[in-house]
């Protein structure tokens, strides 16, 4: 679906109409004085994300006119205003919508509706050869009636781009991505100026990384180390902020095999390394006034013969020794050593990973918040401001000695999982082993976030690209503002 903006109606099959809330009566619309008595008969009042849907007849022909409630026309009910209206028309055989705001609309305001329109746009097709009719996309165009967006819409259909990529990396079966293909779908950042670093097998086992590499040896698909990042600032920002993701592209659970029904969603386990790769390709895009550096701790977790098993005692590179009592808690081993690397090779301030990490997490706030643990106050209300205003809602857990205790082992240095409570917050205590002194760090555990079993207001069934609009706007307010 393109997107377009202009300073006056096009010929279009479609025209929608931007009503506020409590603002049907000023519309421009004499030439149909039922349309607003109708709008007002199904008691549509312009809330943001209602429409109202009916036809007139104009220069000879029947137009189908949609009245799109923008609420009080902040950017959360614009984008609300904008994914509704591609949800009406998607498959409504409506080819071409123009929207037009009440006193022409001012550019912001039209950007940000024509985000929220692109983000639910997304769809993926690739694997369909069958379709009925009826459920095939018609629309094709959205064209804002407006004064150019100009700078507004540069950036945010950056943002857009991002969202789509860690979309589609989220919503591939695992026969397709895997770790060696997640690298190859990245190398196009390069000519957008992103710097790629990749480590291999042998690479990570020259240095230690016995954690990840365990999770990773009862698989066919070699693991990969990957590192996008992105100078924005011509060397002046010294130190990146630094972005790890947990990158496992299928998991069984390994030899702690997980139950059969649901396994399938396990495609989705490289989330966090999804949305680390998609905010990358959204900070190039629009080429962002930051150092930022994106790490993707890419596996694969299988139980074949040479799998890890539980009780193996496996070295990081940091040299902790971790008891491994389930191979299903395998995200943190491929986590800490990936953090491990991070640090010594960018010596940042800032450190924060994003993983799929505990079903606990599900358990505790399903799928309308992600959790987020640091060792930060200053960099934990940053990211939940962030998080607020993007869209992409964080909510704080709890960190401390007593439940650091939970995770002491008899023969090693760490073990990989504690008791059966409090799930989330001993794989964050996990984490936190490996984070250097003096740096900042958060743990986002986006569990419940980055695959929907509904459509919600930017986004249909599947992948949502949860991760890539708090980053970007992580980086927006802190470094960049």
């Amino acid at each position: 679906m393109d997107i377009a903006f202009s300073p006056s109606r096009p010929d279009a099959d479609t025209l929608v109409f931007a009503v506020a809330k409590g603002a049907v009566e000023t519309l421009p619309l004499s030439a149909s004085p039922t349309l607003t008595a109708g709008a007002s008969a199904a008691r549509f009042a312009g809330e943001a994300g209602t429409s109202f849907e009916s036809f007139v007849e104009e220069g000879g022909k029947v137009l189908r006119v949609v009245l799109l409630g923008i609420g009080g026309g902040g950017d959360a009910d614009l984008e609300r205003a904008g994914g509704a209206l591609t949800a009406r028309l998607a498959t409504s055989g409506a080819v071409h919508a123009a929207v037009e705001f009440p006193a022409g609309g001012a550019g912001k305001d039209a950007a940000r509706l024509a985000f929220g329109a692109l983000l639910r746009g997304w769809r993926i097709e690739t694997y369909r050869t069958r379709q009925p009719e009826k459920a095939k996309p018609t629309l094709k165009t959205v064209t804002v009636v407006s004064a150019d967006a100009g700078a507004e819409w540069d950036r945010l259909s950056a943002v857009a781009a991002g969202v789509a990529f860690t979309r589609e990396l989220v919503a591939e079966p695992a026969n397709i991505l895997y770790p060696e293909s997640f690298v190859e779908r990245c190398q196009p950042l390069r000519e957008m100026g992103v710097r790629i670093t990749v480590l291999d097998k042998a690479a990570m086992a020259e240095l230690g990384m016995g954690a990840l590499l365990g999770v990773a040896q009862g698989s066919m698909r070699e693991p990969r180390l990957l590192a996008l990042e992105w100078d924005g600032t011509d060397g002046a920002q010294k130190k990146p902020v630094v972005f790890v993701g947990k990158g496992v592209t299928f998991d069984t659970g390994g030899i702690s095999l997980k139950p059969g029904p649901g396994m399938e969603d396990m495609k989705w386990d490289m989330g966090g390394a999804g949305a680390v790769a998609g905010a990358m390709k959204a900070l190039a895009g629009r080429k962002a006034k930051a150092h930022v550096v994106g790490i993707c701790g890419l596996v694969e977790n299988m139980p074949d013969g040479g799998a890890q098993r539980p009780g193996d005692i496996v070295t990081s590179m940091s040299g902790q020794t971790i008891e491994v009592l389930n191979t299903d808690a395998e995200g943190r081993l491929v986590l800490c050593d990936a953090l491990t690397w991070a640090q010594k090779s960018y010596d940042p301030e800032i450190l924060v990973d994003l993983a799929t990490l505990t079903g606990a997490m599900i358990v505790s706030l399903g799928s309308e918040y992600a959790g987020v643990f640091s060792n930060d106050d200053g960099l934990a209300d940053d990211l939940i401001a962030a998080g607020k205003a993007a869209g992409d809602p964080l909510w704080r857990f709890p960190l401390g000695d007593a439940y650091d205790k939970l995770l002491e082992s008899p023969i090693a240095d760490i073990k990989n999982i504690g008791p059966r409570f409090a799930g989330s917050i001993t794989a964050a205590q996990f984490i936190k082993r490996f984070v250097n002194d003096g740096v900042k760090w958060a743990h986002l555990d986006i569990a419940g976030m980055v695959w929907a079993d509904k459509p919600g207001a930017v986004w249909d069934k599947g992948a949502t690209g949860y991760g890539v609009r708090l980053i970007d706007r992580f980086v927006a307010d802190t470094f960049e503002s």
